[in-house]
């Protein structure tokens, strides 16, 4: 099982960004699909989470309202959209199933 993330960049406050995680070997029909974020020096957190019917979501508080999990199965691959970013977003975004972690994908949000 492989995931790629994608999709990172830098931004200014009130920004936008979506984030791509391809995921090989497994389909995201089969399992819930996390994204994760860490800040430097800070812990890995959980952001957000979609379950394999792709009918429960989560959002963690600091995001809720302001990031949205999707995913299309055509292209097996899972997205995060992120509005109304915060320099509090920056760090590296990484997604997770089964315990199968991708590289990550770096957002900082400044200006």
């Amino acid at each position: 099982v492989q995931l790629v993330e994608s999709g990172g960049g830098l931004v200014q406050p009130g920004g936008s960004l979506r984030l791509s995680c391809a995921v090989f070997g497994l389909r995201v029909d089969s399992y819930a699909i996390g994204w994760y974020r860490q800040a430097p020096g800070k812990q890995r957190e959980g952001v957000s989470c979609i379950n394999s019917s792709a009918n429960d979501t989560y959002y963690s508080e600091s995001v809720e309202g302001r990031f949205t999990i999707s995913r299309d199965i055509a292209k097996n691959t899972v997205y995060l959209q992120m509005n109304s970013l915060k320099p509090e977003d920056t760090g590296a975004y990484y997604c997770n199933t089964r315990g199968f972690w991708g590289q990550g994908t770096q957002v900082t949000v400044s200006s």
